[in-house]
């Protein structure tokens, strides 16, 4: 890619040098047992013993028994520490620092011109260097969860070693192919800007797992699509084979092939992101067309 010389985003936060000590999750035992006498008075014996029954009902059915600890005082947050002095960098992560930081200009310069279009104001994003782990309005997550948006805060995280991990487990080299998760992760906040995901949060709550599952596959295509028209746009950036390393890109985190190499099989109903095909089809779509409107994965034919 075409990249030296090209405006860099201001909107990069380094957290490189932070470090996330404690793994957060329910407190610890001697915070719980202080507030139980208080529970006791106001609630009696019996009281204290339903509320605390309910709540693990609760938290086992819903998945979110953190954020309800959270909101009683109960839930003991990660501590972070910051370390002083300037973030220790190779020169290979500066200069790959430097290629994100231009990736999200273009994606500033892109997207405020096709909302412009539509008589919208595209508010830009933050986007979030980290190491080891991080603390978002979405929780606590480690370099494991890989890149990923936080509607919370909107905000992209990326801890840069992904980009390693692409390259040697996915098999998916180049500075196209990282652009192609960076922009991914920018489509994401293209969504919550448009009222998009709040629509699909809401209507996965109503239905069964199954229901759900595809349509988190629904918005994350539709995500590949947004980042195939940045793609379209910018195209005086790209040189012979970028492309090619986008398509392989999305091919290679597709669900049907991580799930083979994970568990020997595939199980098309727990898909969450897209098979190989469809990742790749959606991106061809959005490249091959530059416009917002074709990305409707959630039109019914």
């Amino acid at each position: 890619m075409r990249w030296q010389g090209r405006r860099k985003s201001e909107n990069i936060e380094d957290r490189r040098n932070m470090r996330v000590s404690g793994a957060g999750g329910f407190g610890n035992n001697s915070s719980m047992l202080r507030l139980l006498p208080m529970a006791v008075k106001f609630l009696g014996f019996k009281g204290t013993v339903i509320a605390v029954l309910c709540l693990g009902a609760y938290g086992l059915f819903s998945g979110n028994l953190g954020s309800m600890l959270a909101l009683l005082g109960l839930q003991q947050g990660p501590s972070i520490s910051t370390s002083r002095g300037p973030v220790q960098e190779t020169g290979a992560e500066k200069e790959l620092v430097d290629f994100i930081s231009v990736i999200l200009a273009d994606t500033e310069t892109t997207w405020s011109a096709l909302f412009q279009q539509k008589g919208k104001a595209y508010q830009e994003p933050h986007l979030v260097l980290f190491r080891d782990a991080v603390k978002s309005a979405c929780g606590l997550a480690q370099s494991a969860t890989g890149p990923f948006y936080c509607p919370g805060d909107q905000q992209v995280y990326i801890d840069l070693s992904f980009f390693d991990e692409l390259k040697n487990r996915f098999k998916a080299p180049g500075d196209f192919a990282q652009a192609y998760v960076i922009t991914h992760e920018i489509g994401h906040h293209v969504q919550k800007l448009l009222g998009i995901s709040d629509k699909v949060h809401s209507a996965r709550k109503k239905v069964g797992k199954r229901e759900s599952n595809q349509l988190s596959v629904l918005q994350e295509l539709q995500a590949d699509c947004f980042a195939g028209v940045w793609a379209y746009h910018n195209q005086d950036m790209l040189e012979a084979g970028d492309v090619e390393e986008g398509l392989a890109a999305a091919s290679a985190i597709g669900d049907d092939r991580l799930q083979k190499q994970a568990k020997g099989y595939v199980s098309p109903d727990s898909f969450t992101h897209g098979s190989s095909a469809q990742r790749v089809q959606w991106f061809k779509t959005g490249l091959t067309s530059g416009r917002m409107e074709s990305c409707n994965t959630f039109r019914k034919n």
